[in-house]
């Protein structure tokens, strides 16, 4: 039966030094030692020959299995980590694996905490994420939840200072790039800290985005991603229809406010929905959603080149980034796409009946599938489609006025009438 426990054990750049005496000392007596080569090397002169050494490198999960043998047999084993290993370190990881009963945790201060002092700055109230992992390639416009700077500038997009622990292949040249392509690099400034407790220690300071772009750092370093101005809190939903561009070869092609807030309420959305928007015209419901659905995504298709335009212009005046819009015809391209937990379909270009067998087929139980419709025909041939798949449904029929001057006086001018109509997927 195993007696002993694994120590996790914080270290810095600094090595022996930067630790307690107790800390070091069960490094000096550990008889399998497993770290990053970088760390081992800082110990080297802490164990002996006869210490087995495990390097983690590109080994991360080999790791449990080492420790669990090692406790089988009944040796002292430590786990060197950077810094606070509940922090986005191994901490948790390791704990997930073998339990919180085989693991001792000795934190040790943060890399995160010494940049802040560095900068003097207090850090109670910032973000911390982390882009520590394997290389995640350029940022895209429109990149899928998939992308591993994904969720890194949704962090940017809600918080007004952010700390970020880097790796070699996503720097802070990389991220700076992404904010340029997202129209965000006069909005934010980086501080960049650099081999902490190093020979080499440095601090930039208050360096523009643009020029962060142009710079090669130290490959460890910590950013911090922080606001010029407080970011304002946006306004969810109902935003006036002229605050999107759009084409109008009449009243413009765009599901007005009115109906949009009925449609999104069906919708019945959560923070972390995943919502398809079928038929985007000028992006106004999925952008809208997108704004609702903060931890979530929302994928757009729109067949006309034009509104497939307007929508992304749309997408970048407010400020979303949970938004990939694909200029096709559905169901082209819906393959690709998360299942959703809510659909709405504002056009269909004469396949709506596939579009909605489709539609529930991938729709999650509890989701919801929105339709709007100005024709009797579509209506016709939805209702026609909900029945024959056996699905139970409601129609509203939304009728808007809004009032108009006329001389020193106002009248109502009627909307166009729109069927919603909403069905609620059930639980398989």
């Amino acid at each position: 039966m195993m007696s002993q426990v694994c120590r996790i054990i914080g270290v810095l750049d600094n090595g022996a030094e930067g630790i307690t005496p107790q800390a070091l000392q069960h490094i000096q007596q550990a008889e399998v030692i497993i770290g990053g080569t970088r760390v081992l090397q800082l110990f080297s002169d802490s164990y002996t020959r006869d210490t087995q050494l495990y390097d983690l490198t590109t080994k991360l999960m080999q790791v449990p299995e080492w420790i669990q043998q090692g406790l089988a047999e009944n040796r002292n084993v430590v786990v060197l980590a950077t810094g606070d290993p509940m922090c986005h370190g191994l901490g948790r990881f390791l704990i997930n694996r073998l339990g919180l009963e085989q693991c001792e945790i000795i934190p040790n201060v943060s890399t995160i905490q010494m940049a802040f002092a560095r900068l003097g700055l207090s850090w109670q109230d910032i973000k911390i994420c982390s882009v520590h992992s394997k290389d995640a390639g350029e940022w895209l416009e429109g990149a899928a939840p998939s992308h591993g700077l994904y969720k890194l500038l949704q962090m940017i997009r809600q918080h007004d200072t952010l700390a970020v622990l880097t790796s070699p292949e996503n720097t802070p040249a990389r991220i700076a790039r992404m904010l340029q392509i997202e129209g965000l690099a006069g909005e934010y400034v980086m501080h960049i800290v650099s081999s902490i407790l190093k020979p080499d220690e440095s601090i930039v300071v208050n360096i523009a985005i643009n020029d962060v772009v142009q710079q090669d750092f130290p490959e460890l370093n910590v950013v911090v991603i922080q606001a010029r101005e407080k970011i304002a809190d946006p306004v969810m939903f109902g935003m006036p229809d002229n605050s999107f561009q759009q084409r109008k070869p009449d009243k413009g092609l765009i599901t007005k406010r009115e109906v949009r807030a009925v449609s999104l309420a069906n919708m019945q959305l959560r923070r972390n929905s995943v919502v398809w928007d079928i038929g985007a015209g000028s992006g106004a419901v999925g952008i809208e959603a997108a704004r609702l659905c903060v931890d979530g995504h929302v994928y757009a298709i729109e067949k006309n080149e034009a509104d497939a335009a307007n929508a992304l212009v749309n997408k970048r005046q407010m400020q979303v980034s949970n938004y990939t819009l694909i200029n096709c015809k559905a169901p082209e391209g819906l393959n690709d796409w998360d299942d959703p937990d809510a659909v709405f379909i504002g056009g269909s270009g004469g396949e709506l009946a596939a579009l909605i067998e489709l539609c529930l087929q991938r729709l999650q139980p509890n989701g919801h599938l929105v339709m709007n419709f100005v024709t009797f025909e579509n209506l016709h041939t939805a209702t026609g489609m909900l029945k024959q798949l056996g699905v139970e449904y409601v129609i509203v029929q939304l009728n808007a006025a809004r009032s108009q001057p006329i001389l020193n006086m106002q009248r109502l001018a009627a909307e166009n009438p729109v069927w919603i109509v909403t069905v609620c997927k059930g639980k398989n």
